[in-house]
């Protein structure tokens, strides 16, 4: 089954707590704190990887979970920080977070890191100073980043068959290739892009066949518009008309038609490169229908998928576009756009005060608040960096109640 589209929930590891202990020791005057930190939690890495054809299997699993970063030890032991996961893509393969494309993934071990793991806890030995030589101050793990990843495949291939349902586009591929698409007498007989190599002389290239081209395919009208993305990368388009047209329109009327299409959903499809072929020439009064195409279009090629009649020129011929059109450069977005959010927002829910931001809900991940003297220094850098100062402007009175992260708080001056 091809599946061309797939919505992946990431969630990356947990950083490691980070350990308290203190060095105890016979004969070892100053034992002082021996806690070490956590290890970092694994990241979500997306690799494209050219064994894969379809997102299939993303889409029948689409939640992923790194591992935990290992909590750290006595001794100033350091926890093992967790692998990455490794997360497959076919190539082509636009990577989208919070509706932005930060990866479009074209190359072969290309790849995109879409959640970050947590940073491992610090341990008693980090917080040690001159003036705090035992230190009871040990940090947990930060949380992984959590996120929902959009994938959108679109196929890589050196020409798109392009035409209208019955024009000969199946049959065309299965002649040129071992491929084996479905072939009947009916529209829509090919569901998803079928593709297929093919051999000719001594090059080798990607054929693939787009189908539901009709009127209004650019605007989701029958299966066009599903499928019209994976022609933005062809290097070439391969235009079959059915020598007798389609339904209540001439060859030439459903050539201009599909054009039509082709710009109302692109300018870029619009502009390439384009060979046309009127099919099925090898039926009888076909050859009027071909004389009239080529009033109206000179480089036109007469064929006959079904015999295999006039294939050989139109293979050179599509070769010898292929050669003109200059190989894209792999293309790796990052977004640009910085946006800005502050470090922290205080918001009057009731008689209740809400502190949100992710400095804010990592900081309280990160404290162990059974130890005062870490309870302590989560108040001091509350202050510091202005929640109290916030708070006060909120209107926040003795006992009023506090939420932070997970945990719920009772203000006192």
């Amino acid at each position: 089954m091809f599946i061309d589209k797939a919505k992946l929930f990431m969630a990356a590891g947990k950083g490691g707590d980070g350990c308290m202990a203190f060095r105890r020791e016979k004969y070892v005057a100053l034992g002082g704190p021996f806690g070490g930190n956590g290890g970092n939690g694994g990241n979500i890495v997306i690799v494209a990887d050219r064994n894969f054809k379809t997102l299939l299997d993303l889409q029948r699993h689409p939640h992923y979970k790194s591992e935990k970063g290992e909590h750290g030890q006595g001794k100033n032991c350091h926890g093992r920080s967790a692998d990455d996961l490794i997360v497959k893509v076919p190539l082509g393969t636009v990577v989208r977070k919070d509706g932005e494309i930060i990866a479009d993934l074209v190359n072969d071990g290309q790849s995109i890191i879409v959640a970050r793991g947590g940073r491992g806890g610090r341990g008693n030995s980090s917080f040690k100073s001159s003036r705090n030589t035992a230190p009871r101050i040990a940090e947990k793990g930060q949380p992984g980043e959590e996120c929902t990843v959009d994938l959108e495949l679109k196929i890589i291939a050196d020409v798109g068959i392009i035409g209208y349902p019955n024009a000969g586009k199946s049959t065309f591929l299965s002649k040129i290739s071992f491929a084996k698409p479905k072939i009947a007498d009916y529209p829509f007989t090919t569901l998803s892009p079928n593709l297929g190599v093919v051999q000719f002389f001594d090059k080798s290239f990607v054929f693939a066949d787009i189908p539901g081209l009709i009127d209004g395919a650019s605007h989701g009208k029958g299966l066009g518009h599903d499928f019209l993305r994976h022609i933005e990368r062809t290097k070439v388009l391969l235009h079959i008309v059915d020598a007798f047209g389609y339904e209540n329109k001439n060859a030439y009327s459903t050539y201009v038609a599909i054009n039509k299409e082709l710009k109302s959903y692109s300018l870029v499809l619009a502009k390439k490169i384009q060979i046309i072929a009127v099919n099925k020439i090898d039926v009888p009064g076909t050859e009027k229908a071909v004389k009239l195409f080529k009033k109206k279009k000179k480089n036109v090629f007469p064929i006959s998928a079904l015999k295999g009649t006039g294939i050989k020129p139109l293979l050179a011929e599509i070769l010898r576009k292929v050669k003109t059109v200059k190989e894209e450069k792999p293309k790796e977005i990052q977004s640009v756009h910085y946006k800005y959010e502050p470090e922290f927002v205080v918001n009057k829910v009731g008689d209740a005060f809400e502190i949100i931001g992710k400095k804010i809900t990592d900081l309280v991940a990160m404290t162990d608040f059974s130890e005062p003297e870490s309870f302590g220094r989560f108040q001091n850098i509350m202050k510091k960096i202005g929640v109290n100062k916030k708070l006060k402007e909120k209107g926040i009175v003795q006992g009023s109640i506090v939420r932070a992260g997970d945990y719920e708080f009772t203000y006192e001056e």
